[in-house]
């Protein structure tokens, strides 16, 4: 791994933290590399169910280090594009952590995420037009799907910030905590998520994700093969099992 990601296990919960708070833990290639190995490590064990990504010293990502650009170093990874994210998530849930800055590729990684949690003292944001760049690891598409078009369209045009405040009343937050909070209540959030059928939850991310591209006419048949092993797997026989037996599940993920 590398010494810009510092990874922690909080049980079924891998947490991958930027390490680069000198620079607002703005991305390099080492980083992005280390960002995908971790990726890889965490969809290819059976002990994490969920992952969380944060930035250490108080920001989240300030986007692609400029200062490395210019030495032509390119924050991609090869397979999963900037960040080691952006262009190949997880299919299991990851969920973002956000202090700080979220600008430039720091938004588009926290928009490739699932789930945002964000510190009132977030600011998002695509200055790319500012230096003329395009914001082209997934912002200008992923966010007019998570912000109405008129708001997004203004974010791509202007590279203004959207305060975390403004983000969470338009839905693209889904907690909004205070300042210095965000990880804690990112991870509350990924245990519940944890505590759920691994095999249903991961099933329900991949529909979710892939539905927002099927026509109406075949949205139910193209669910269905994705859908019926779920009800026919042994965590479901278990679910039915323990509401009837009033206990826990025992969810074993097959």
């Amino acid at each position: 791994m590398s010494d810009e990601l510092l990874l922690e296990s909080h049980g079924p919960v891998r947490v991958l933290r930027l390490q680069r708070p000198q620079a607002r833990n703005a991305m390099t290639g080492t980083l992005a590399r280390a960002i995908a190995a971790a990726i890889d490590a965490f969809e290819a064990s059976d002990a994490w169910r969920v992952a969380v990504i944060t930035g250490e010293g108080g920001h989240f990502c300030a986007g692609m280090d400029l200062k490395a650009f210019t030495r032509g170093e390119l924050p991609w990874d090869p397979v999963r594009g900037f960040g080691g994210l952006t262009e190949r998530p997880p299919a299991k849930p990851i969920i973002a952590a956000v202090e700080g800055y979220a600008v430039a590729g720091g938004f588009e990684l926290a928009l490739a995420c699932d789930l945002i949690v964000a510190a009132e003292n977030a600011q998002f944001g695509l200055p790319e037009v500012r230096r003329g760049l395009v914001a082209s690891a997934g912002g200008l598409m992923r966010l007019p799907r998570r912000l109405p078009y008129f708001l997004a369209m203004e974010m791509a045009l202007t590279g203004d910030m959207l305060p975390a405040q403004r983000a969470w009343s338009q839905g693209l937050v889904n907690r909004l905590t205070p300042p210095g909070e965000a990880l804690a209540q990112a991870l509350e959030l990924a245990d519940r998520i944890a505590a759920q059928a691994p095999l249903a939850v991961r099933t329900s991310k991949q529909i979710v994700v892939q539905s927002a591209t099927w026509a109406p006419d075949e949205m139910f048949a193209r669910q269905a093969p994705l859908a019926d092993p779920v009800g026919r797997s042994e965590d479901a026989l278990e679910g039915a099992r323990a509401f009837a037996e009033k206990r826990a599940p025992l969810w074993r993920g097959r």
